[in-house]
């Protein structure tokens, strides 16, 4: 089985591209405005709007389809128990029936937003990683949260936490699959039985993925400490951020985009 290895979040694909050119803070604060205003989207158009920018930045990116239609593949049970979920228990008009089961014309319409939704969601947090390394992004991070140091809040500790834990779920990924293969080769059967029992299966893959994710935490605590790692502490960086038209570009496409969706609102689907 490999359905770990086809988690997309986390990883970085290295490119030239006009998205991976683009400062760590202006991708982050888009991303941001994109998933606040895809929660706001109650229509068609709305989300014809949101699928056409994503498009956009899909290309822009460079980032092969087959790689992000693969990422989709781990969510594809949550995507149809979603639809399921709202196709049946929405009240509304009767579309069909199933036994005691009522499916209904508004259900299947927020269904089929709900699943948009989703998809929208990974395809743009994977393509934020994707395009982004994870120095990179730590700065990009650290940057933004600088302002909120006046309140107490431990800027570059938060943006290393969050980076790294990024960073670490395609590691721990493949070492959940290397686990399952060597579990398979000894008798295991994790393809077998119904959806429940196949989740049931994966139980004993937890102990031995809890403490390898624990020895390379200490190992990389370690690392950090052996190169006198001390946080942000007069820290300097050999890249500075530096914001370019390009990024200013960026961020007025996406403001007529959130404006776009905003002014939509209320239009009937």
């Amino acid at each position: 089985m490999s359905m770990f290895k086809d988690i997309t979040i986390g990883q970085y694909l290295s490119g030239e591209s006009v998205v991976h050119r683009l400062d760590p803070r202006t991708k982050i604060t888009i991303v941001g405005v994109f998933m606040a205003v895809l929660f706001t989207a109650l229509s068609a158009a709305a989300y014809a709007v949101l699928i056409g920018f994503t498009v956009l930045i899909v290309a822009l990116a460079q980032v092969p389809p087959r790689m992000l239609f693969r990422g989709l593949k781990p969510i594809l049970f949550l995507l149809i128990l979603t639809f399921a979920l709202q196709l049946f228990l929405t009240p509304g008009r009767v579309l069909f029936s199933l036994g005691p089961l009522v499916a209904t014309y508004e259900g299947l319409r927020l269904g089929i937003f709900m699943i948009l939704r989703l998809l929208l969601l990974l395809v743009v947090a994977s393509l934020l990683t994707l395009t982004t390394s994870p120095v990179s992004l730590t700065d990009g991070l650290e940057a933004i949260l600088t302002p909120f140091k006046v309140v107490g809040l431990p800027a570059h500790e938060l943006a290393m936490m969050m980076t790294i834990a990024l960073r670490f779920i395609p590691t721990l990924m493949e070492e959940a699959d290397k686990i399952m293969k060597a579990q398979m080769a000894r008798g295991a059967d994790f393809e077998s039985g119904n959806p429940i029992r196949r989740v049931k299966s994966l139980i004993p893959l937890l102990v031995p993925l809890f403490v390898s994710a624990f020895r390379r935490a200490d190992e990389l605590a370690t690392a950090m400490e052996s190169r006198c790692y001390r946080g942000g502490i007069k820290r300097t960086r050999l890249k500075r951020l530096k914001a370019t038209m390009l990024d200013a570009a960026a961020a007025l496409v996406t403001a007529v985009v959130a404006l776009a969706v905003l002014g939509i609102r209320w239009w009937p689907a």
